[in-house]
This record gives C-alpha cells, structure tokens and sequence, in this order.
C-alpha cells in the first residue's frame, strides 16, 4: 500500500484566506496549499493592505475587520477564480477605491451574478471591458445588508463570495438561491464560517447570515481531495495497486472526497476511516450512468478512466464544467478522441464508450491543471501520451509531475 500525503485544499486555503483577513485577530493557517492560486491569492490581500507572513507550513493573517490598510490598489488575481470573485466582494465592506484584472483565461470566466448581486447591495461596481467579466473597479464604502436573490447554478463561488460577506455587513443579508451547482462546496463555506464565529442560518434555498464579523483563531488545511482523485482513480486503474490518503477522512469538509463513491461503484474497494481513505483496485471498472453536479471537479478523472470500464461511463448534469478553465466536456472528449476512443457528449453531459487508448497523442490541456492531472492516470497504460502545458499544474499543484511518477513506481 502507498501512503500519499496530498497537499492542502485549494478550496478551504482561498476561504480560509478571506476568512482570516475579515477576522478580529491573527489567524494561523497551518499546513496551506502554496500553488499559484493561493500565492496570487496572498499577494491580492498583500497589495490591498492586509498583513500575511508565510513560513513553510503556517501562514499568519493579521485581520482587519474594517476592510483593507489600502485606500487605492490594483489587484492582478492571475488564474485563480477564488481570488477574482472572492476579494472584490472582501473589499466592498471596506472603503477605498479598488481595481482587479485577471489573466486572458480567468478574464472568459463569468462573474456577471455575483456582479450584480452586489450591485443590489449598494456597492459601486463597474466592469471595464465585457460587462459580467474583469477587469472591474470596486468603489467601496461598506455594504449595508439587506435581502437578494442570486443564481449560482454556473458557479457556487458566487454564493460563498456572499455568504462570507454577511458578517462583514451592517445589517446581514439574506440570500435566496434559485439556481446551485456543487453544493458541497457551500457546506465547506458554512462549516468554516461557524468555525470562526459567524451565524448561520438556513431555510430552504435561503441563507440568513447574521452582522456578526469574525474572530480569529488557528486553522488547519486538510488535503485537497480533487488533487487526490488522481491518485485514487489511478488506484482503481491499476490491478494490484492502493493508495492511502491521509487527513481526509469522515470528518472531511469536501463534498470532492465523493469521487470515491464513483470508483466503489465501478469495483473498486474503498475505505474511509477517521484517519484517511483507502482506495484499492479490485482488477475490475464497470460502467455506469452517474450524476457529477455535486462533484463536477473530479469529472475530467473519471473521464481519464472511462475508457477502461466494461461498458460506456456517462457523466449527467455537468454543464457548469464548460466555464471552468477551458470547456471541460469538450476537452476531455478533444482529448479521448485523440487516442481513438468514441466520445458523445451533449450541453451538460459526455458518454465515453471503452476502448484501448493509444499513443503516441499530445494532450490538449487549453491550460487547464485538471486535464494535465486526468490524462496523466490515462497516461499509466496508454504509452506516448504528452502535454502541450504540462507546467499549468502550478495552479493548483505545482509538484505533481514528480510526486505523480514517485507514487507510479512505487512498488
């Protein structure tokens, strides 16, 4: 059995970030993932006047409960989607004047619901190119609360943008969801936000947060469990092979960690326990029709995997995948085809038939670190498989390549 120790999440990092610079305090951050996202996300809240000082497994956030040090900066937030939508929604508690720009990738991205769910809280928002896009100015001067409404079924950031606005606002909100793709993903927003001291409360699709700010405190980061379905899946690829993740076990916040249910029902043997999650081939992947709204993350490493099942593998209701990085559906089945699979896929679905891949095949990766991290499981029995980006990985871990290959040729 191989032992792999994952690094932290991206998720709980990039909230544990806001989280920390909103707090009454200094906050420690143990064990964080440094990846470009949350590095970008760091020097965001450096360049708007936050304190942050990083050691090799802590970091420490001096919060500031009345909004930046700055009263004028301009943020660059990369490729990191948390950073786009999270600190321009951090900053309209505070006051000042504030510009973000992202790179060409996170510049496609949608941010037009989030956009004008803090418009209708007061905030001055102005987009200066495609509007719903970056670049935009942020001209803050507190947010007063009230009551929205807001469609997240492209992206549950948008709601957790919010939600971890409400303490920070004067009267607290109250946001009724119509739409909400990866739910579990809020729950990691819910849980982290009680755990340093907001109120929360929830009826429905409406989620009441009441005025109560935030009190510092230490936090630890668990493992990333999307970066460890790479690992799992290329257990369950493998006859003969496990893998034991540890730190991410029952108590996990992420909904991710339910990629493992996917690969128990294809055949594999897997085991959660307090301490970590075991997943071991059992020389056996079945087909099947599975549901990956919840999960839409880990859906590029089942579609590494599918062409290997006994039978098509269909992955529903996963439409926002197609404005992540790069249009994940397409990619993936870009990608399948190259090794000369059949692939169909549809405005929220893929179903991927089984076959040999074969190589030689240069993966199209558009960028996107997932589809890197996918098709390096493909990789382990299809030879010849090569990346146009192999280094876009940095994103969110910027070691892959070389634990990857470590834990490949472990016996």
């Amino acid at each position: 059995m191989t032992v792999i120790d994952i690094p932290g999440s991206k998720s709980v990092t990039a909230r544990a970030l806001f989280l920390a610079a909103a707090a009454q305090g200094t906050t420690t951050l143990l064990r964080p993932l440094v990846s470009d996202d949350t590095e970008g996300f760091a020097e965001g809240l450096g360049s708007l006047g936050y304190v942050v000082r990083r050691e090799s497994d802590a970091w420490h956030i001096e919060g500031r409960p009345a909004g930046p040090g700055a009263d004028t900066a301009d943020v660059y937030c990369r490729d990191g989607a948390t950073t786009a939508r999270f600190l321009p929604t951090l900053v309209a508690a505070g006051h000042g004047t504030y510009r973000f720009d992202a790179s060409p990738q996170m510049r496609r991205r949608p941010l037009g619901p989030l956009s004008t769910a803090l418009r209708t809280l007061g905030v001055d928002l102005r987009h200066g190119g495609k509007d719903g896009h970056h670049p935009l100015d942020v001209h803050a001067h507190g947010v007063k609360g009230g009551a929205l409404t807001l469609d997240a079924g492209q992206s549950s950031q948008y709601l957790t943008a919010l939600l971890m606005l409400g303490p920070l606002t004067a009267e607290g909100l109250d946001i009724t969801v119509t739409d909400l793709v990866s739910e579990p993903y809020v729950e990691i927003t819910l849980a982290m936000m009680r755990s340093f001291g907001a109120e929360v409360t929830q009826e429905g699709r409406t989620y009441r947060v009441a005025p109560t700010g935030y009190r510092a405190r230490t936090y630890g980061i668990e493992p990333d469990a999307s970066t460890a379905s790479y690992f799992f899946a290329a257990a369950a690829l493998e006859p003969g092979r496990s893998v034991t993740v540890p730190g991410l076990g029952t108590g996990a916040l992420q909904g991710d960690l339910g990629f493992v249910d996917v690969l128990r029902r294809m055949g594999a043997d897997v085991e959660i326990t307090d301490a970590g999650t075991t997943v071991r081939s059992t020389g056996t992947l079945r087909g099947l029709t599975v549901n990956m709204r919840d999960i839409s993350d880990t859906m590029p490493t089942l579609a590494a995997i599918a062409p290997f099942a006994d039978g098509p593998v269909r992955i529903e209701d996963v439409a926002n995948t197609r404005v992540k990085e790069c249009d994940r559906l397409d990619a993936c089945a870009e990608n399948l085809r190259r090794l000369g699979i059949t692939v169909e896929t549809g405005p929220d679905w893929i179903e991927i038939h089984p076959g040999t891949p074969t190589g030689p095949a240069e993966i199209a990766t558009h960028g996107d670190h997932r589809i890197v991290m996918s098709f390096a499981v493909t990789a382990l029995r299809t030879p010849g498989i090569t990346f146009d980006d192999p280094g876009c990985v940095k994103k969110t871990f910027p070691d892959f390549h070389r634990v990857f290959d470590a834990f490949v040729h472990t016996p």
